[in-house]
């Protein structure tokens, strides 16, 4: 025999019930499934970006059984509702309850078990497209050759047909990865619109609180706004490189294969700044010396060591070309557990590229490290945004490749003479030239593969029509449908959708580096030298400790006393932008002024 409850025994548990109280209870347990699903996802997918070998399936079994596992318990239904049920009263709720459930809700859009069938295929399809791309055998010349041999060559070889050889090389992967590319993002699309997102590229822009269209906006006017110091720069580098080459005239565009850069997202290489190059005395040491060293300058700013457990568990150094085994070579961060395990995955080798890139990803495993904290629930261990955690980095590196850190460091020699403007001009080829690829080419056309459903029989054609659009690259001849070469960048494939992170990453790396030169270190910020300063270390805390738990917009108008904007870069290198005028006149310039 049923009992049913009074009414008015039913009106007082109602009166008496606790919002705040219920929902924290669902926070916590569900924090606690989360955390450990979380962290058997991350070990498996370490496994299979560091232990790649031919024919073995075990580790891509284990990665998809783990990441099933999250997405099952992230996206299921009950959780959901749960989420929903709570939102519905969050004026009841403190703030940092409404986060953690907005987080719940968002990290659900990517895998809802209302669809299960279709999320266990896409995590099945996001595994084996790994795998395909890393464990691709480059060759040159009949013989086997790693990405960083690929990249050495078009940083050093005067000879063009040599380098045309490795560019083409480097391509070849994105044949074998198109047709994985289009099944996910058929599969990323229909998983995300069962939780009512238009698509992919939508869902990720709306974690940070923007819509396609604004997001896009965003890209265009970063991208307007650098514009006139990109077509100096591109003028600039037209005519510098067909002198180069022996080129008989001077290209409208830039072919793909005479930047030092796979995709052309950084041409500095083609520079060498006299007095700055630290790759000779860098020869001299070990790989193990650059990361030390790195972690030397984060202490010196008033941060902890890193934990034992960084070094026992990373992996730090590239395998043989030759090896039986292979990994991934694109340098990450990982927060494998949202506790203590903190990771690397780099391929480090003794040249300032390795130096300035170990310093980067030290930002991110000291972001993690800050904000690893009883303040900061779990659920809310992540950047202020996904950009934040890229400028920190990037600020970082940078940083520690001004003259005044290297003097003092010990890599260039006190009373070094160096030019001014051949190290802006070598700093804009890396930041500057960065951000037509990232807010222009690559954000476009991804925009294009998911909100737009971009034909398969455009894909090539796209990315080349963006590329000579926004960087002012073109291929070296037609590349046809059967390439992909969009592909052949690993964020295509495994990070998709939110590549315009790192061009807002730049945007406000400049804003917290010109604060830190000029309102606490007094300095030019232009030749800084951040090492020992323990009120920059605080200064940083300060932005890194919250995580996620507040507004990005508030995080950095209380760091700077200004909202996202792109006027610091362009304050940092006008000095540059006088000079180019001058060197470029006479010049033929082939880039519109507007996009």
């Amino acid at each position: 025999m049923r009992r049913y409850l009074p009414l008015l025994a039913i009106v007082l548990w109602g009166a008496c019930s606790n919002p705040q109280q219920d929902a924290q209870k669902f926070i916590d347990q569900y924090t606690k499934t989360y955390v450990d699903r979380y962290t058997a996802s991350s070990q498996a997918a370490w496994k299979t970006n560091i232990d790649i070998k031919e024919g073995d399936t075990v580790n891509a079994y284990n990665s998809r059984v783990a990441d099933e596992a999250l997405a099952a318990f992230t996206g299921s239904v009950e959780n959901i509702e749960q989420a929903q049920k709570f939102l519905a009263q969050k004026d009841k709720l403190s703030p940092l309850q409404v986060r953690q459930l907005e987080i719940i809700l968002y990290k659900a859009g990517s895998d809802p078990q209302t669809v299960s069938a279709l999320v266990k295929e896409k995590i099945r399809a996001s595994v084996a497209q790994t795998e395909k791309l890393f464990g691709f055998a480059y060759t040159l010349d009949g013989k086997p050759v790693s990405t960083n041999d690929i990249d050495n060559i078009l940083k050093t070889e005067n000879n063009e047909q040599k380098r045309l050889a490795a560019w083409s090389a480097s391509k070849e992967v994105g044949k074998a990865l198109k047709p994985g590319l289009v099944n996910l993002r058929r599969l990323r699309n229909e998983t995300v619109q069962a939780l009512k997102y238009p698509d992919f590229f939508s869902y990720q822009v709306s974690d940070y609180g923007l819509t396609t269209p604004e997001m896009m906006e965003l890209m265009k006017r970063l991208n307007q706004e650098l514009r006139p110091l990109f077509r100096e720069l591109h003028t600039y580098a037209r005519y510098t490189l067909a002198k180069k080459y022996g080129a008989k005239e001077v290209p409208d565009y830039l072919p793909a294969h005479w930047l030092p850069n796979r995709w052309g997202q950084d041409w500095s290489a083609m520079l060498d700044v006299k007095g700055l190059n630290v790759d000779s005395v860098l020869a001299a040491k070990t790989p193990q010396w650059i990361v030390q060293e790195g972690e030397a300058f984060y202490k010196s700013l008033g941060f902890e060591a890193l934990p034992a457990s960084f070094w026992e568990r990373s992996s730090l150094y590239p395998y043989p070309p030759d090896s039986v085994v292979k990994k991934n070579n694109h340098a990450s961060a990982w927060h494998v557990d949202l506790q203590n395990d903190l990771r690397s995955l780099m391929s480090i080798e003794t040249n300032a590229e390795w130096f300035e890139t170990s310093n980067h990803e030290l930002g991110h495993i000291y972001y993690y490290q800050s904000y690893t904290t009883p303040q900061v629930p779990p659920l809310l261990r992540e950047g202020a945004n996904r950009a934040f955690h890229e400028a920190i980095g990037s600020m970082m590196g940078m940083a520690a490749m001004q003259k005044p850190y290297l003097i003092g460091r010990g890599l260039i020699a006190p009373g070094t003479k160096t030019d001014s403007i051949q190290i802006l001009l070598k700093e804009a080829l890396n930041f500057a030239v960065f951000i037509p690829f990232a807010a222009g080419t690559m954000s476009e056309f991804e925009k294009a593969l998911y909100a737009d459903n971009l034909s398969e029989s455009e894909f090539n054609k796209k990315w080349w029509e963006l590329t000579k659009q926004y960087q002012g690259i073109v291929p070296p001849s037609d590349r046809d449908e059967i390439y992909c070469d969009a592909a052949t960048k690993t964020h295509i494939n495994d990070d998709a959708a939110q590549y315009y992170d790192y061009a807002l990453s730049y945007v406000i790396l400049f804003q917290l580096h010109q604060h830190i030169a000029e309102k606490i270190l007094h300095q030019d910020a232009r030749a800084t030298n951040y090492f020992g300063n323990k009120e920059t270390g605080e200064f940083l805390k300060k932005i890194m400790a919250p995580g996620a738990s507040r507004n990005w917009r508030d995080v950095l108008k209380e760091a700077t006393g200004e909202d996202m904007n792109a006027t610091a870069m362009v304050r940092y290198f006008e000095p540059l932008m006088q000079w180019l005028k001058k060197e470029n006149q006479g010049r033929k310039y082939t880039l519109p002024e507007q996009l």
